[in-house]
């Protein structure tokens, strides 16, 4: 009798990991470009720390995974990688960062915390937002209207647990030595929070992965230019890079 294992491989779900204040409607035609994309919703529900919220995942969304982190998404992708990388088929890091927290970003951060408690979670959208958005899109109203909306349902309490878990958020650099699936790096060429040369270290520290430079978007790439976004999604679910060469 043949006992060889002609089973097909168990089919790989992309995941897609949203960052401060998002949700789907950050990712506009995911779902219905990719065949069983999901993205997490809910803005990571009551965790407080990066762990928390990649466990989270972990227990919501089984078997093997492509994930694609977008912003604080991509601290949460980068630590599924250091708890379970065998459910970690690719990687995608979207408008990120490595760096650690500094004094400055504690600072600025707990401003627009402070803000929203005395004003209101409105006014506290309206002073983060604008920046997130490059320059080339940020007469677009439609556009800021649907990120104002989504970004105010986090509502002031989600906003609080999510800066907590960036504020304490684990050092990512330990992580990158470590990756060895196909891997892409993603970023617009207009994101002022998270420039191009910080993605260009990011994918220099991960052996053979692949940065991809999206024109004319800012931090809210997937939002701001999402036909080019998925075109860079379709290359790397269909990247494979090619096996290093014996010795």
């Amino acid at each position: 009798m043949d006992t060889k294992n002609d089973s097909p491989a168990p089919p790989v779900t992309l995941l897609v990991l949203p960052g401060l204040m998002c949700d789907s409607r950050a990712f506009p035609g995911i779902c219905e470009n990719f065949a069983g994309a999901v993205v997490l919703d809910g803005f990571y529900g009551t965790a407080r720390t990066i762990y928390e919220m990649a466990s989270q995942v972990l227990g919501e969304v089984p078997g093997k995974l492509a994930v694609l982190g977008h912003s604080m998404g991509a601290r949460v992708a980068l630590e599924l990688i250091r708890m379970a990388p065998e459910r970690v088929a690719r990687l995608a890091l979207v408008d990120t960062g490595i760096h650690p927290v500094s004094v400055t970003e504690v600072t600025k951060r707990h401003a627009l915390r402070d803000l929203g408690r005395a004003e209101g979670i409105e006014r506290l959208v309206d002073a983060w937002l604008p920046p997130m958005i490059g320059r080339s899109h940020r007469a677009d109203r439609a556009l800021r209207a649907a990120l104002y909306e989504m970004a105010c349902s986090a509502r002031q309490a989600g906003f609080e647990r999510q800066i907590e878990a960036l504020i304490a958020r684990p050092d990512a650099t330990t992580v990158l030595g470590g990756i060895t699936c196909p891997t892409f790096v993603i970023v617009g060429s207009e994101d002022e929070w998270s420039p191009v040369a910080q993605h260009r270290e990011i994918a220099e520290r991960i052996d053979g992965a692949e940065l991809r430079v999206v024109e004319g978007a800012g931090h809210m790439l997937p939002t701001e230019a999402p036909s080019l976004f998925h075109e860079a999604i379709r290359e790397w679910l269909g990247w494979n890079p090619a096996a290093p060469a014996d010795a």
